[in-house]
């Protein structure tokens, strides 16, 4: 599993020209799901998402110290197949290691469901559609993670 991390002032999805997900202060993830992919990545990747101190203490203090939790920040997390696009040879990216669109959609909704369980606002974009991602990076603060299957 990889998950870009990109703490934001703000962020929002648009679909067929209607914004379907907006947040402000927290998190955008995009996630990415590989074949191997089992329930441990996504429980691993969800702590980890809500854990990781990214914001600062204070307006004084730049020190990242506080979690999207602690903050009570909000998550917006978008689908990303092409975190697997592996564009070692040729000109086009192969998605091999990209989990099926079935196995990708049910792992993307446990990986939700474990998001929700926060208690913190969880917008998401829309599963398989083209999508316009407008994201105000704070910082800015990107990040990848990554966790193979074991």
């Amino acid at each position: 599993m990889r998950v870009i991390i990109q703490r934001v002032k703000s962020s929002q999805v648009i679909v067929d020209g209607e914004i379907i997900g907006k947040i402000g202060t927290g998190l955008n993830l995009l996630v990415g799901i590989a074949e191997t992919d089992t329930e441990a990545e996504l429980e691993w990747m969800a702590r980890k998402c809500l854990d990781l101190r990214l914001f600062p203490e204070s307006a004084e203090n730049n020190r990242w110290q506080k979690s999207v939790l602690e903050i009570r920040g909000e998550l917006l997390v978008i689908s990303q197949f092409t975190l697997y696009g592996d564009c070692r040879r040729g000109r086009r990216p192969s998605f091999d290691q990209a989990a099926s669109p079935v196995r990708a959609e049910n792992l993307y909704d446990c990986f939700l469901n474990k998001l929700h369980a926060s208690g913190l606002r969880v917008e998401t974009g829309k599963f398989g559609a083209m999508m316009q991602v407008s994201i105000e990076n704070d910082g800015p603060v990107t990040l990848m993670l990554e966790r193979e299957a074991e």
